[in-house]
């Protein structure tokens, strides 16, 4: 099996002393070319939830190892690309899938991941490469049911928020940035505070059984519209169910250590003003793709971080939930192959980007308004902060009424009734 060592000789640059140390990161291989595609997923995610974009960059979903490639190769797939020119890696995170599983919360960061990411480069023996990464994810959700359960089954999040990392901490090794249902980090990974949310939240509390689970994670991963779209005689939502129920049923639950990491991998993240300068400078064209009924990772953080990446950044708004990469797949597919095509023809920034001349300048201005600068010299969004905070003390009050709720019901399951006779009439 594939495996790379973080800390191997060959990786010494990427390895941080006893941080590394016998960390392996498991990953596939697929297609070959000049071309050289970095796949990164997210929160609790395996490698192949890539597969729609594997499909149709390298013409195949097996792996290089596996002897049914040579066959596979050699078909098209349904967008006409013969997946002759590019070679596309996709890997398990630490804490996830055959990748190793640090026991420490301190060995998952966005940063250390991100070097695990180099170090998988290195391995390779790839100079460069695009780079993608999906999701801020189902963060808060995971995190308030971990409280109570440690049943997660989640397909997605930190992706993108390594990906951002990445780019920052080695921008000359980057030919283009891809950035799926992204945001910042932090309290950023909070969803909207709303009745939907709120009963999605709930119902994942509730969830003990993989039928249970399985009709919550439809109604996270994909917008309304599409699961009651109908496919011959069945809904998307009916033949989607049977899928999960068989998936989290047959592939087991991530440890409890892996997803305690990766959740403070999400939490910790944040990119700073110097980051997204470095990004913005490198030189490299940027698309932000996003479903625009994302109940988790809401747009606007998606398009502010569009906008703070001008002119590099195109953003692409789909009409898609959380999984828009597998819910609108021939659009988002689309939208990386036009990434990578435009790369390749040196496409100048003005002419890549989609956003308005002014809207960098827009938001500089009306950040600028409403910021005062600290004795350290650092500045702090007023009234930023003031939503921020309420935001998090509303989410805090309801994980604790809902913890409060769960351990009501047990307390109350430990209580026998007492025997009574029949009443006299």
């Amino acid at each position: 099996m594939p495996f790379c060592e973080v800390a191997s000789p060959q990786n010494a640059a990427a390895a941080d002393a006893k941080l590394n140390d016998g960390i392996k990161i498991f990953y596939e291989t697929y297609g070959r070319g000049p071309t050289k595609v970095l796949l990164i997923i997210g929160l609790a995610g395996a490698h192949d939830s890539w597969g729609p974009q594997i499909q149709v960059l390298t013409g195949s979903v097996a792996p290089n190892d596996d002897e049914r490639t040579a066959a596979a190769a050699c078909c098209d797939n349904e967008a006409g690309f013969s997946g002759g020119d590019i070679e596309v890696c996709a890997f398990d995170n630490r804490g996830m899938g055959r990748s190793s599983i640090p026991t420490k919360k301190s060995e998952y960061t966005t940063r250390t991941m991100a070097k695990d990411a180099i170090a998988l480069m290195d391995h390779l023996g790839w100079t460069e490469a695009h780079v993608f990464g999906h999701s801020m994810g189902e963060f808060m959700f995971s995190a308030l049911t971990e409280l109570q359960t440690s049943d997660v089954n989640f397909v997605t999040t930190t992706g993108a928020m390594i990906a951002c990392k990445l780019a920052a901490m080695v921008p000359d090794r980057i030919l283009s940035l891809a950035l799926l249902n992204v945001t910042g980090g932090g309290f950023e990974c909070l969803p909207r505070l709303d009745r939907q949310t709120l009963s999605i939240a709930v119902r994942f509390f509730k969830a003990k059984t993989p039928e249970q689970r399985a009709a919550v994670d439809l109604d996270t991963h994909y917008s309304k519209g599409y699961l009651e779209e109908y496919v011959g005689s069945n809904t998307r939502r009916a033949i989607l169910y049977q899928e999960y129920v068989k998936g989290i049923s047959a592939t087991g639950m991530q440890s409890n250590h892996g997803f305690e990491g990766q959740i403070n991998a999400c939490w910790t993240h944040q990119v700073t003003r110097k980051e997204i300068e470095l990004i913005r400078s490198a030189g490299f064209l940027v698309s932000v793709i996003h479903g625009r009924h994302d109940v988790i990772a809401q747009i606007y953080h998606a398009r502010r971080l569009a906008e703070k990446l001008h002119p590099v950044a195109r953003m692409v708004d789909l009409p898609g939930g959380h999984l828009v990469s597998h819910e609108r797949t021939e659009e988002v597919n689309k939208a990386l192959m036009e990434l990578i095509k435009a790369t390749e023809a040196k496409t100048e920034p003005h002419d890549w980007t989609n956003l308005p001349e002014t809207s960098s300048g827009w938001m500089v201005t009306r950040i600028s308004r409403i910021r005062k600068s600290s004795a350290e010299g650092r500045s702090v969004s007023f009234t930023s902060s003031i939503s921020e905070k309420l935001h998090l003390f509303l989410l805090y009050l309801f994980g604790l009424f809902s913890l409060a709720l769960e351990n009501g019901r047990r307390a109350l399951r430990t209580i026998k009734p007492a025997r009574v006779g029949h009443a006299i009439t």
